[in-house]
């Protein structure tokens, strides 16, 4: 990994929580966010359209869980994944790019875009183990990832990935 993170503690905070501060930081700075999403299968969408006042900031998403939908719809570097596979930092940096570009509207530029890829398990993928995750931002400024190594189940990988990716948007504000 280009760098491993450790998820800051957020002792209380669930993802509900997490997404509705993100949406009302957003709705308050009159800004949107689009979302790309790989190993957390929507989680990330449906965890933003949760929370009360969503339709304001939130444009869509979409789940490109099969490697040619990262390309072809998201514009994620085909060499880049034949040379890499697509549990990697500069993945998942298009991926939010490419998040960003499909949810723009003719007359409105999606502000943010999120991704995430990874391998939740039970298998490893690409030589990368269970709980290897790349979460992409894209925004106005440029584009940054952050890698991760979560510990646990499936089912606890994505849910981790959920809330650190929705935190890492809110601390990007």
């Amino acid at each position: 990994m280009d760098s491993d993170f450790q998820p800051e503690p957020r002792i209380g905070e669930t993802a509900f929580h997490t997404a509705t501060d993100l949406v009302e930081k957003l709705r308050d700075a009159g800004q949107t966010v689009g979302v790309a999403e790989s190993l957390t299968a929507g989680a990330v969408c449906s965890t933003i359209a949760s929370a009360m006042g969503a339709s304001k900031v939130f444009r869509g998403g979409v789940v490109s869980y099969d490697t040619p939908l990262k390309e072809e719809l998201l514009g994620v570097d085909k060499e880049l994944i034949a040379r890499e596979g697509v549990i990697h930092a500069d993945v998942a940096k298009q991926m939010a790019e490419g998040a960003r570009r499909i949810t723009s509207l003719k007359d409105s530029e999606t502000t943010w875009g999120i991704s995430t890829t990874g391998v939740a398990g039970p298998d490893k993928q690409d030589d990368k183990p269970v709980g290897t995750v790349y979460i992409g931002i894209a925004g106005p400024n440029g584009t940054v990832s952050f890698g991760y190594k979560f510990e646990g189940t499936r089912e606890q990988i994505i849910e981790a990935t959920a809330v650190e990716a929705l935190h890492r948007l809110k601390k990007s504000l």
